[in-house]
């Protein structure tokens, strides 16, 4: 990602995706492609040029295109939420008063 919005000098160093995009496509793209395949084998017992044809393609247009979007949608989602590194905080326990003589 670049450093700032060219337009409104945003800080982007706020921003950390990650790995969160290829989740996502991974979910909802690439297993719909698997199950695509494996239906086309068990059902028609379809030969590689078949599965080269329709298969590929297939998770190529479901896998590659929304990875941008869906990188540029969890940005907007943690400056929109106010997103931070998450920390371990231990609360202190108050301690009880001691009685006075």
């Amino acid at each position: 990602m670049r450093k700032k919005c060219e337009v409104c000098d945003l800080d982007y160093s706020f921003a950390d995706p990650a790995d969160g995009p290829a989740f996502f496509v991974i979910c909802f793209g690439c297993v719909p492609s698997v199950l695509l395949g494996v239906w086309l084998e068990v059902q028609f017992s379809a030969p590689l040029w078949v599965h080269l044809l329709v298969t590929g393609p297939f998770m190529l247009l479901t896998c590659i295109p929304p990875l941008r979007p869906l990188k540029g949608w969890l940005v907007a989602s943690q400056f929109f939420y106010k997103a931070e590194e998450g920390k371990l905080v231990r609360r202190q326990v108050e301690q009880p008063l001691a009685p006075s003589q």
